[in-house]
């Protein structure tokens, strides 16, 4: 165990670096034990193998809390073992007592870096520059190499719909587990993607402008020009739009307003103005 590279004993005098500044390049899992815990000790081989398994995807930091009773202090250690893991230089994470190694694994796995994730920041570096077809290269070959990482299919929707192919974002989408779609980046993507699609069906937004200067009660108009103003990223000036064709044709396309504000504001998440809004057509309503 001493000579794993991967495998630190944790002081006063190396906390800082090892474990805070350690953890904003890779995750640390550190260790709190203690030589008279039988549990630390069927624990440590486990953990010792796993991260000389995992080879570098995480390092592993032994704290003993008989000789180091102030940092075990400072992290309200109680009870041992107790294994907290670090990201970005504060604790993410944690389990006590000794677990079995496949609840390790899944506990790992939920916060550890996949090598397909390499794979999909280079794709969406192919986004960023328009290179969609690139990106989908890219994204084909991290599916090849790790079928099960959810990140591939919402970046792979995400190419399809940067290109325009927005039936093949949907199959992609509607393809995933069921609780893959429940994640909150998908339902945000899933809301941006029907904005994507009602603005490249209609009008461009200079003749829906001019549709609503000769007529300002048209409601198509409205309702389309929001879904241009949600493509462009003004998310304000769409909701207001969105409520003002409630407020005078709440029967528009079979309540579309309603419901667009709705996938709204699913895709702002908890962006504050969800909440003024989110009242603002509860007054409508009621």
């Amino acid at each position: 165990m001493a000579d794993s590279p991967f495998i630190f004993e944790i002081d006063e005098t190396n906390f800082e670096q090892i474990v805070l500044l350690g953890s904003r390049r890779v995750p640390v899992l550190v260790d709190f034990w203690a030589n008279w815990c039988q549990p630390c000790r069927i624990l440590m081989p486990v953990l010792a193998k796993l991260v000389d398994e995992y080879a570098g995807r995480f390092i592993l930091a032994k704290i003993d809390t008989e000789s180091q009773q102030t940092i075990a202090a400072r992290f309200g250690i109680r009870s041992i073992p107790a294994v907290k893991l670090f990201k970005d230089g504060a604790p993410v994470d944690e389990f006590m007592g000794a677990l079995p190694e496949a609840d390790i694994r899944a506990f790992l796995e939920r916060h550890l870096p996949r090598e397909s994730d390499r794979l999909v920041a280079r794709a969406e570096q192919h986004l960023l520059s328009g290179d969609y077809h690139g990106a989908i290269e890219v994204l084909e070959k991290a599916r090849a190499d790790d079928p099960g990482n959810p990140r591939i299919s919402i970046v792979t929707a995400q190419a399809h719909a940067a290109a325009g192919a927005f039936d093949e974002a949907e199959a992609v989408l509607d393809a995933m587990p069921a609780d893959q779609l429940a994640e909150p980046d998908v339902k945000r993507f899933r809301s941006r993607l029907y904005f994507d699609r009602l603005a490249d069906a209609g009008d461009p937004p200079d003749v829906l402008d001019r549709r609503l200067r000769d007529n300002p009660g048209d409601s198509d108009a409205r309702f389309r020009l929001a879904a241009n103003q949600v493509v462009g990223n003004d998310v304000a000036g769409a909701m207001e739009n969105l409520l003002l064709v409630m407020q005078k044709d709440r029967k528009y396309g079979e309540d579309a307003a309603r419901l667009a504000l709705l996938r709204l504001f699913d895709m702002l998440g908890d962006d504050p103005a969800v909440n003024r809004y989110r009242a603002r057509m509860f007054n409508l309503l009621h």
